[in-house]
């Protein structure tokens, strides 16, 4: 999947005319790359399209035209479009209630690690983390954690071949399990994959 370029960015103008029918694309896009592994946990998986959405709408609110602040928006984010055998997710914690999530995260220190995927036949392949900064501290996790999960060639060949996908959870205080995973997610990924 190839990187974004300015080339590949709308205008300010032209997006602001563009972005209810964009947007409405994206969100739809968006519903087969969400997979709920538990009731306050949800891993986004993000491609080219959900990443230029978050370029063009980082563009729009901060008003930036100028080339090299759009320049430094894709520097950004384009390590987060996957490069053909592996999966990239935007993984959160997601509690309303302050309190509870506070708790939660400090229950779940280490949990960015602790997650994964597999495909029917493999071993679990567990999430590289934060690659760009280290998120959590001695007293708690962040509720938000990016994520690279690599693939070899045979479990990609295996997935094309209409193995399953699985995915979950192993942190002592957050067990979870998804098997399997919505056909039309495992779909939506398989693209995602040379």
């Amino acid at each position: 999947m190839s990187k974004l370029t300015r080339d590949d960015l709308l205008s300010l103008e032209d997006y602001a005319e563009q972005r209810a029918d964009f947007r409405k694309r994206v969100m739809e896009h968006k519903k087969d790359r969400k997979v709920h592994l538990g009731e306050h946990e949800t891993l986004y998986f993000e491609d080219r399209l959900t990443i230029q959405y978050q370029i063009q709408e980082m563009l729009r609110i901060e008003k930036i035209f100028e080339k090299d602040g759009i320049q430094e928006e894709l520097d950004a984010y384009n390590p987060l479009i996957p490069d053909g055998s592996n999966w990239k997710a935007t993984f959160m914690i997601e509690y309303e209630d302050e309190n509870e999530r506070k708790a939660a995260l400090a229950r779940l220190i280490g949990i960015e690690d602790k997650v994964w995927v597999r495909i029917a036949g493999h071993d679990k392949v567990y999430a590289i983390a934060d690659e760009d900064l280290e998120r959590d501290t001695e007293e708690k996790t962040s509720s938000v954690h990016f994520m690279r999960f690599e693939l070899t060639p045979e479990m990609i060949a295996d997935l094309r071949k209409g193995a399953s996908l699985a995915m979950g959870i192993d942190h002592e205080n957050a067990m979870r399990e998804v098997d399997p995973v919505p056909e039309a997610t495992r779909q939506s990924l398989l693209a995602d994959l040379d």
